[in-house]
C-alpha cells in the first residue's frame, strides 16, 4: 500500500500516527511492542512528534515498548553520524521507555563482533514466548520479527545499510551483518532480509524529489534487488506500507494505488 501526503510536515505527522496505531495494537496482542528505528531527517521530525506533539502514547504504554534499530554506522554513540545518537535526541531522552528495552547497536565495538552480539540479543528477544498476556498472544507466535519496521530509501535503492551490489541483499540465514559503506569510509552493521522479512510490519518513509526517480523504479521497474536492494523487503506475512510525500511520489505512474 502507498499513502501520499502533500507536505514532509503531513507526511512526519502520519508516520508518527502509525507507530501509535502499530503500537496499540501489539500491546493489545502480546502485551509488548517492538519497534525498529531508521535514521535520517524525515524520520526525525516524526520522532520528534512522538515525544511531544498530538500523537504520543501513554507512559504505561511507553513502558510496553522495546526500541530497535534497522542499522548503524561503526561510530561511538555520542557521534553525530550515529543513528542511535538522533534518535536518542528526538525521541529517547523524552519519553519514559526503560533503559534495558533500549536496543542500540555497538558501533563503537569491532563489527563483526558488534553485529553477532546484535543478532544474539535480538534472536534472545524476539524468540522468547514469554508473554505478559499470555491468553492474547495465541496468534501473535507466527512469526519472530518485530512489530513495526520504519525503512527509507536512498538515492541509490539502498534501504537500512542493505547496498547496491553487496550480498547482505541476499542474506537468508543471518538476521544481522556487518558490510562496508560503499565509499568504504565506514562500515555498517544491518538487519537483513531474512529478519526484515519476518516483521509485521515494515513501513518505509520516502520525503522529496531528489527520491522521486529511485522510488518510481523500486515500485514500477523491473524486480532486481540486488541493483535496488529496497526491493528485497517483501514481508512474507507481514504488512508493506510506503509513505510518502507529494515530491516523492511525482514520478509514480497512476496505476499505483495511492491514498
Amino acid at each position: 500500500m502507498i499513502e501520499t501526503f502533500p507536505t514532509p510536515e503531513r507526511l512526519a505527522d502520519a508516520v508518527a500516527r502509525h507507530v501509535v496505531a502499530r503500537a496499540a495494537d501489539a500491546i493489545s496482542a502480546t502485551g509488548r511492542f517492538t519497534l525498529a528505528l531508521s535514521g535520517g531527517s524525515t524520520p526525525r521530525a516524526a520522532y520528534s512528534r512522538l515525544a511531544t506533539g498530538a500523537w504520543q502514547l501513554a507512559t504505561g504504554d511507553w513502558r510496553l515498548v522495546h526500541i530497535l534499530w534497522g542499522d548503524e554506522r561503526c561510530v561511538p554513540p555520542d557521534d553525530l553520524r550515529s543513528n542511535y545518537r538522533m534518535a536518542k535526541e528526538a525521541l529517547l531522552d523524552r519519553v519514559p521507555v526503560p533503559a534495558d528495552q533500549i536496543h542500540r547497536i555497538r558501533g563503537e565495538d569491532e563489527p563483526e563482533k558488534a553485529a553477532a552480539e546484535y543478532e544474539r540479543e535480538l534472536r534472545a528477544l524476539l524468540n522468547n514466548e514469554q508473554c505478559p498476556h499470555p491468553e492474547r498472544s495465541e496468534g501473535s507466535r507466527e512469526s519472530h520479527g518485530p512489530d513495526l519496521v520504519l525503512l527509507g530509501l536512498g538515492e541509490d535503492g539502498h534501504t537500512a545499510s542493505l547496498f547496491p551490489g553487496q550480498a547482505a541483499v541476499q542474506e537468508t540465514a543471518r538476521w544481522v551483518v556487518a558490510v562496508p559503506a560503499p565509499d568504504a569510509t565506514m562500515w555498517r552493521i544491518t538487519l537483513t532480509p531474512a529478519l526484515l522479512n519476518q516483521a509485521r510490519n515494515v513501513t518505509f518513509v520516502v520525503s522529496g524529489a531528489k527520491k522521486a526517480g529511485r522510488l518510481q523504479q523500486v515500485l514500477q521497474g523491473p524486480f532486481a534487488p540486488d541493483i535496488l536492494p529496497a526491493q528485497a523487503i517483501r514481508p512474507a506475512q507481514g504488512r508493506l506500507t510506503w509513505m510518502v510525500d507529494q515530491a516523492a511520489a511525482g514520478r509514480l505512474r497512476p496505476e499505483i494505488s495511492r491514498t
